[in-house]
């Protein structure tokens, strides 16, 4: 039986159906409730209820976190037959519409008698939709930073909305959320998008900060929009939180979507976030070129600095995949240099077996080293992310210092930094894939009358989540987990966990962060 995706009538005993319990986010789990959201989305006309919630069960409790729909503030909104009834593609799905029961278990492997956990709402298309196609007219906005695979979602979106659904009026809005007030727009159609997801970067350009949400919503309301997906990190995710309130406020018939951007893999509750597998590939060609630099020297040191402000996963999974990585360092595991079981001592040891050694190093690691001896200013970016100093610059000089002052051993450095590669190839084969059913699922939900809620695969079926549950802690490398214990069996670097240490990893690992 496959436990990620569930039907809610299948999976509950049928006397309890007719019934339906509200509990607020902080009651405990006891029988199947919702969170967040009031009920009108299971009582409102022409569309199908949700099987309703247990009340008490001694076998199951179960959450679902929904996300809100249109109807919640438009109760009177008409819906209307999915034009994929007449698709002549997907006439050959045996299930072409998801059903209303359908969810998604966020954990799948739970013990005989614990909790069933939280749920979300399966994503895919639905019977009915609450827009007529012709009155569509959607916008798509890009900010932050760049990452492979935003101009393939981009043309997705545009593709799947105008081949599934017939809709042809579709703006892009130009340079982030600026551009919403700055007039900004370029016209996007199949035949504009059919090929730049060959191309890197993005082709409505982008930029950090321009939050306005006041200006952002007038501006929606003006141009009479009434679809927005928004592409973009955990901080766009919240400005398009903001931005659905405020529609909701004023009572827009305006579905607001966002599709979760990161290349750092660190975006909470879902599988991964587009673009990392590319970064991990392109990121072992950057470790590949380091391992022949220095194994064509006599005392090769190369160090390769990777992205990954507070998430290591970029690393991890590159050290893993690479197998020619001697020692990995992220921003969750603290590291010291000098003494036993320190950095220095491994690299002696592992510089006389092998005669070179290559290094990888997230940015955001070691940063409390840094900070100790270069002067740093406190300073944040647009988007209100900390500037971080530049570790690789750092290491690199004190590995040279160490050999060459302290071991008397002349080495040859080689430093490689492919950030900015990295970020504006164009996504691998399996990255527009994925790219592919983000896209679609995000534009089944627009359609379907869903707002306010992002896209992602969570046990790899995609769902729609709440956009709070993104944003509300970071998704980091679990230190005492067994991907991170894989990579160190297959670096056989030193964990760096001395008593001084220790019980900073018991503090890392007891904070309340999603992990691998």
């Amino acid at each position: 039986m496959d436990l990620s995706t569930i039907s809610l009538s299948s999976s509950l005993p049928s006397p309890f159906l007719s019934q339906l319990s509200l509990r607020p986010k902080t009651a405990s789990l006891s029988g199947i409730f919702l969170r967040n959201n009031p009920p009108p989305l299971f009582s409102r006309p022409n569309h199908r209820p949700i099987a309703a919630a247990l009340q008490q069960s001694q076998n199951d409790d179960f959450v679902l976190e929904d996300v809100p729909h249109l109807t919640n503030f438009l109760p009177n909104l008409p819906s209307y037959p999915n034009p994929l009834h007449s698709s002549q593609a997907y006439s050959i799905v045996k299930n072409t519409f998801v059903s209303q029961e359908d969810v998604v278990a966020q954990n799948i492997v739970i013990r005989k008698d614990n909790p069933r956990g939280v749920h979300f709402r399966r994503a895919g298309p639905r019977e009915k939709v609450y827009f007529k196609p012709e009155e569509v007219r959607a916008c798509i906005v890009t900010c932050g930073g760049l990452c492979p695979g935003i101009n393939t979602v981009i043309r997705e979106i545009v593709c799947g909305l105008n081949n599934m659904y017939g809709v042809e009026d579709i703006l892009g809005i130009e340079e982030g959320y600026r551009g919403f007030y700055s007039k900004n727009t370029v016209r996007l159609t199949p035949k504009v998008v059919n090929d730049i997801h060959k191309r890197g970067g993005t082709l409505l350009r982008t930029s950090r900060g321009g939050h306005d949400t006041q200006k952002i919503v007038d501006n929606i309301a003006d141009r009479g929009i009434n679809q927005v997906y928004i592409i973009g990190g955990d901080g766009t995710q919240r400005g398009a939180a903001r931005i659905y309130e405020e529609v909701e406020k004023r009572g827009l018939h305006v579905a607001v979507a966002g599709i979760p951007k990161t290349i750092d893999n660190d975006i909470a509750v879902i599988d991964k976030s587009f673009g990392f597998d590319t970064a991990v590939e392109e990121a072992q060609r950057a470790i590949n070129a380091a391992h022949v630099e220095v194994e064509s020297v006599e005392n090769g040191v190369g160090i390769v600095k990777l992205m990954g402000r507070y998430s290591g996963f970029i690393a991890m999974f590159a050290t893993l995949a690479s197998r020619d990585v001697d020692c990995c360092l992220i921003p969750e595991s603290p590291f010291y240099l000098e003494g036993r079981g320190g950095l220095y001592e491994f690299l002696d040891q592992r510089l006389k077996e092998n005669g070179h050694l290559v290094i990888v190093i997230a940015e955001g690691a070691g940063q409390e080293y840094v900070a100790a001896e270069v002067p740093a200013v406190n300073q944040k970016d647009a988007s209100g992310n900390r500037l971080l100093l530049d570790v690789g610059p750092w290491l690199s000089d004190k590995i040279k210092d160490h050999f060459t002052k302290a071991q008397k051993m002349p080495i040859n450095m080689k430093y490689i930094d492919p950030t900015y590669m990295i970020r504006a190839i164009p996504s691998n084969a399996a990255d527009n894939i994925y790219c592919t059913l983000l896209a679609h699922s995000v534009v089944h939900g627009a359609m379907a009358g869903y707002t306010g809620f992002t896209v992602g695969p969570v046990n790899s079926r995609h769902a729609y989540i709440p956009i709070s549950r993104v944003t509300e802690k970071q998704k980091t490398v679990e230190l005492t987990g067994r991907m991170w214990a894989r990579l160190l069996a297959s670096t056989n670097q030193p964990s760096f966990i001395s008593s001084d240490l220790e019980g900073v990893v018991q503090g890392i690992d007891s904070l309340n962060i999603t992990s691998i």
